[in-house]
């Protein structure tokens, strides 16, 4: 078993049994497991972010209406099959982690429809590692109690990023 698998192990029996898990009380009744991508290797990147000279703080939407507010901190390119894409990269004003929500042209059909998140970790070497096997679903895509922040245009792709989190259906 590979780290990623116990890592969703772990999340799918947080999911159907804690009392803070997303899901609704019927949802958990009927919860067999998240549905997921297979492990893929080639979406695992290791990327220097090129920062904006001057970091804005902006209101990002989110689910409900409502906004949430981020810094714009930085850039990271990649390129997966042979085609490139970039990412905004947004900081929590409050802490100091990296937050990189996203669309890719599987939502609707494969993937939620108003994106996906992935954490960025940061390397002792100033680069990000971004493993796109680890993207999740916010928890408004499992009922509509959560207000989640909606990626924005800048990170709306036209490349499938086929890792992480697919839809999820209850009825599965």
């Amino acid at each position: 078993m590979t780290a990623l698998d116990e890592f969703r192990a772990a999340k799918d029996a947080f999911y159907g049994a804690s009392a803070d898990s997303p899901l609704l009380p019927e949802q958990k009744r009927a919860f067999r497991g998240l549905n997921y991508y297979p492990e893929s290797p080639t979406l695992i990147f290791e990327v220097r972010p090129e920062l904006f000279a001057d970091p804005e703080l902006i209101d990002m939407q989110t689910s409900t209406g409502d906004s949430a507010r981020y810094l714009r901190w930085a850039r990271l390119s990649f390129a997966s099959a042979g085609a490139p894409f970039e990412l905004t990269v947004f900081r929590d004003p409050g802490s100091d982690s990296y937050f990189l929500p996203f669309q890719d042209s599987g939502r609707g059909k494969e993937t939620y429809g108003a994106g996906r998140y992935v954490d960025a970790e940061p390397l002792d070497d100033g680069r990000l590692r971004v493993d796109f096997n680890y993207a999740y679903n916010p928890y408004c895509a499992y009922n509509d109690g959560w207000s989640c922040p909606l990626p924005p245009a800048e990170n709306r792709l036209n490349v499938a990023i086929e890792a992480g989190e697919k839809l999820f259906h209850a009825e599965d």
